[in-house]
């Protein structure tokens, strides 16, 4: 295929989508939507001032809805791209401009007018352009899709400003004055000392902090002594030339070198490279070097990483490295710390932008490079409303900018490992630690027959122990948040059950109550069993805090920090826990997936996998995958400086096939044969999916729609001749949750344009239903769990 924005496939998926226009929406709506195969739709500019806007609002509705232009018009005329507050329904709301026409289905009279333009200057075009994309291909409504891509100010109708700070610096005459010619303006002077020793100028707060105030700062600036000029809270903009580094980059091996030199011979223009290091080969160190390249060019650096536990640990590191403004975007921002990073990033004044999967909506005036950190993780995956990967928008930015990529991790998804295989991506590796042990190797301890403490057996405990009395630090991972997975009666075998769900209640004991991890449900502790009144109720199972009790008297002079969920809560707990664990003191880490994510803990020495079965008999056909991705990368955490690592994992199943391919070739071994697996059964990435869940408080009602609408959706597919299957409906595997009841419908193509078109074909059936009126439904093109 030529390599052009309207008909190349980036990592599987095509550019090139159909257009059609649908007009049959009360109150003049017109609206534009997307299926597989043809050009993807320019905005549309009238060529004079136009009598129709196609506005998208926040709403599920897949329709524009016209308006007409209110007056007067903006500075720079209507166009695509303008925020605008309309009347819709009793309510007013922000919506987009996304097309300026002279007609409309309706009469021009009986179309409402624009409320008021909130901007000057449309929003910028690439990031238009990307919701449209997104909106067309994940089969999203467009208004919903650009509602969500926005920072939440943004949607209220807030200027796109940032806020600013006062930075005061001396003048010329300043810079030359004698301080002893204040006389006894003591205060002065010393504030005038102070701002000489920064020729770059002094915030206010910082001077205030000092114990100045604005007196003294009002009275050098009517000596005409010092200035103050206004700058955005973030940071001024990146001044042209001079040195970018605050700290020196540091020195690469043999193998760093040859995969930064490779990243350097294609920074103009799209490429994609897959960059496979085992856990501690110094992937973060390639970014910063190759970034450097980039922003020294005055182009700027897009990084997304997995978890918001990972930003502030990122952030830090590219700011000690870097002399230019870094901003990271994530969900545990204000309101305005979002905004003001994102006008940032907008405005061109970040040349580094960190953030999370929405991160990948944030504009670039400049972009010059995106890195997506650990790109197999799941959590770049949205599963609710608009359910969007970000690794995959990632992958389609950097080729709509032609600006190269790169996807980093130790256990690459099957997705990008295959397009790495293929020739599609470049496959960069780095086999060897900066510390120069080899990585851990998995030692499968079998559990069975054996007794148990917190989840222990007594060879973990012994391992634990020595651990310990060297001097290092141990993580005993358990992916179970809460003190047991449910609670037991002895007598009759009665098991805590969630009255909503098809579910067990965890047990707590931090609160001490039991909770649904499904629909949040709480229920305090019974004191007698529900079925046979026994008092003998126990906790079946581990879970965090179980092990962390059961520690706690094993080794009770050694401090334990358990890090899940539960415990990090609070607003930097996360952050102040691994402090104190960096400290090198030993020490118990007991966690869940929270730890087994990119954190350098050079400390550890010995790392404990309470139970490796949980993924290995899962329905889901990526469990497998997902399971030895995570057991590397938890392993990855020990052994990671001085002292070599050593890796427990304790399995009810040792002689599992799957499992000891792991432990004794690593995980390329597992991937090769779960590929082969893949390929026989007809699974991604050999087949593309699509998932369709419809829920309904009475189970016939979601088995009966999903049943007519794979019954039509079978006889059209017979009529079009398309190579798709449709699978289904069956209960999802868990099928009520939330006292709701939930059906899958799953299609499976070889080609995603043969999917795209079913799946339009789908949305719109199921849009003209009146039964799919009372029944919720979605799809999730691509989806990554089947639940």
């Amino acid at each position: 295929m030529p390599s052009t924005v309207h008909g190349c496939e980036i990592t599987g998926f095509p550019l090139r989508l159909r257009y059609r226009t649908i007009h049959n929406s009360p109150r003049g709506a017109h609206y534009s939507r997307a299926t597989a195969g043809d050009q993807l739709p320019l905005p549309t500019y009238a060529t004079s001032s136009p009598r129709v806007l196609g506005v998208a609002v926040p709403t599920p509705l897949r329709k524009l809805f016209d308006y007409r232009p209110c007056h007067p018009a903006p500075r720079e005329g209507w166009q695509p791209g303008l925020r605008v507050r309309v009347p819709f329904g009793r309510r007013e709301v922000v919506g987009i401009v996304v097309e300026c026409r002279d007609t409309s289905d309706f009469e021009l009279s009986a179309l409402k007018p624009i409320g008021a333009c909130l901007d000057n200057e449309p929003l910028p075009a690439d990031w238009l352009w990307l919701c449209h994309f997104t909106a067309r291909y994940y089969q999203h409504a467009l208004g919903d899709t650009l509602h969500q891509a926005l920072p939440v100010l943004l949607r209220q109708g807030r200027p796109l400003e940032a806020r600013t700070r006062e930075r005061w610096q001396l003048t010329e005459a300043g810079q030359n004055a004698d301080a002893a010619l204040l006389g006894r303006a003591r205060r002065q002077a010393e504030l005038l000392e102070l701002l000489r020793q920064h020729p770059r100028g002094v915030v206010g707060s910082v001077i205030s902090a000092q114990g100045f105030n604005r007196t003294q700062l009002k009275g050098l600036a009517d000596k005409g002594l010092a200035a103050c000029q206004e700058e955005p809270l973030t940071g001024p903009p990146p001044s042209p030339g001079g040195n970018l580094l605050a700290e020196p980059a540091l020195v690469l091996n043999r193998e760093q070198t040859g995969v930064l030199a490779e990243l350097h011979q294609r920074l103009d223009g799209y490429h994609a490279s897959l960059l496979q290091g085992v856990t501690g080969s110094g992937k973060t160190e390639i970014y910063l070097q190759l970034i450097e390249s980039v922003i020294a060019k005055g182009r700027q650096a897009l990084i997304l990483v997995p978890e918001i536990g990972l930003t502030p640990q990122t952030l830090t590191r590219f700011r000690q490295r870097f002399r230019v403004t870094v901003v990271a975007l994530h969900s545990s921002l204000t309101d305005a710390e979002r905004l003001d990073a994102w006008e940032a990033a907008r405005s061109g004044r970040a040349p580094i932008v960190i953030g999370t999967r929405s991160a990948v909506f944030t504009p670039l005036a400049k972009p010059g490079v995106i890195v997506v950190d650990e790109e197999h993780d799941n959590s770049f995956k949205q599963q609710e409303g608009l359910r969007y990967h970000a690794r995959d928008l990632a992958i389609v930015r950097a080729h709509h900018h032609d600006i190269p990529i790169l996807l980093g991790s130790a256990t690459p998804s099957l997705e990008s490992l295959i397009k790495a295989r293929s020739g599609h991506y470049r496959h960069l590796h780095l086999t060897r630690r900066a510390s120069h042990h080899a990585p851990a190797r998995l030692e499968l301890a079998d559990l069975r027959g054996r007794p148990t403490q917190g989840g222990l057996i007594p060879p973990s405990i012994d391992a634990i122990s020595a651990a310990l009395a060297g001097g290092g630090q141990v993580l005993i991972f358990i992916n179970r948040r809460g003190f047991a997975p449910t609670l037991a009666c002895h007598g009759c075998g009665w098991l805590a059950e969630c009255r909503h769900c098809d579910a067990r209640m965890t047990l707590h004991r931090q609160p001490s109550c039991l909770i649904c991890h499904h629909c949040e449900r709480q229920e305090r502790l019974p004191e007698l069993c529900a079925d046979c009144g026994s008092a003998d109720l126990r906790p079946l199972g581990t879970g965090t805090e179980r092990s962390e009790e059961t520690l706690s008297a094993l080794f009770p002079k050694t401090p334990i920090y358990r890090i899940d969920r539960d415990s990090t809560r609070r607003k930097d707990a996360l952050e102040h826990a691994l402090t104190e664990v960096r400290r090198g003191e030993p020490c118990l880490l007991v966690g869940t997936q929270m730890l087994a994510k990119g954190h350098h803990l050079p400390h550890v020495t010995l790392v404990v996998v309470v139970n490796a079965d949980a993924g290995l008999y899962a329905s889901d056909f990526r469990a497998l995958e997902h399971s030895g991705q995570l057991l590397v990368q938890v392993a990855g955490r020990a052994g990671r400086a001085e002292r070599p690592g050593r890796v427990l994992v304790q399995t009810l199943h040792p002689d599992d096939p799957h499992l000891r391919l792991l432990a004794e070739s690593g995980y390329d071994a597992l991937a090769s044969t779960l590929l082969e697996e893949r390929r026989l059964a007809g699974l991604p990435p050999y087949r593309h999916m699509a998932l369709l869940r419809f829920e309904s408080p009475q189970e016939a009602e979601a088995t009966a729609l999903a049943s007519a609408a794979a019954t039509s959706l079978r006889s059209w597919l017979d009529q079009r001749g398309l190579d798709v299957y449709c699978l289904g409906p069956a209960p999802a595997p868990m099928e009520r949750r939330q006292n709701r009841y939930h059906v899958h419908l799953m299609l499976s193509a070889a080609k995603r344009s043969a999917l795209h078109e079913a799946s339009a074909f789908l949305v719109d059936w199921l849009e003209r239903s009146s039964e799919a009126r009372r029944v919720r439904w979605s799809i999730d093109i691509d989806p990554q769990t089947l639940s």
